[in-house]
């Protein structure tokens, strides 16, 4: 079994890989499957959710359900804490993607987890949902616009 951590942000998290395709964290055993390459199945016995993975160096960009997030995976090596990016507050692409369907404008009030625009990346949707509620400070796309990882999409007020 090998250890690793996940640091999403300021949270840190010990996660354990066991050798038949699960990992461990917080006590909680999840099964992952891989679908295609960059795409899985998690299964906590109660639910599943679809996940993408992009890898960028010592980061990973993950997308679960339509949230985004970077996550950085360290094994074996304590770092510093990393400070909150301005980024906190923007919905990014976790891959090279286009945008199929921009559905907010600047100003709108939008509610966590709405859907506020849908990718398309390796033949899949990707749909990305506000991670709070909020109002539409600035969208920085336009549909059928190739964007990459790391350059936000929509900002949050």
């Amino acid at each position: 079994m090998s250890a690793l951590t996940i640091r999403l942000g300021d949270r840190v998290v010990a996660a354990r890989i066991d050798g038949g395709g699960g990992v461990i964290i917080d006590d909680t055993t999840f099964t992952v499957t891989a679908v295609r390459p960059g795409e899985y199945v998690v299964d906590d016995g109660r639910r599943r959710w679809r996940v993408a993975v992009a890898d960028a160096g010592d980061a990973r960009w993950v997308s679960v359900d339509g949230q985004v997030a970077v996550v950085e995976v360290e094994s074996g090596t304590a770092r510093a804490p990393r400070k909150k990016s301005a980024a906190a507050d923007s919905m990014m692409a976790p891959m090279p993607a286009t945008v199929v369907k921009l559905l907010v404008e600047p100003g709108q009030t939008v509610t966590e987890g709405a859907t506020i625009l849908v990718l398309e990346a390796m033949k899949m949707e990707l749909p990305i949902r506000a991670p709070r509620d909020g109002v539409v400070r600035a969208v920085h796309c336009a549909q059928g616009e190739l964007v990459q990882p790391g350059v936000a999409l929509v900002d949050l007020e």
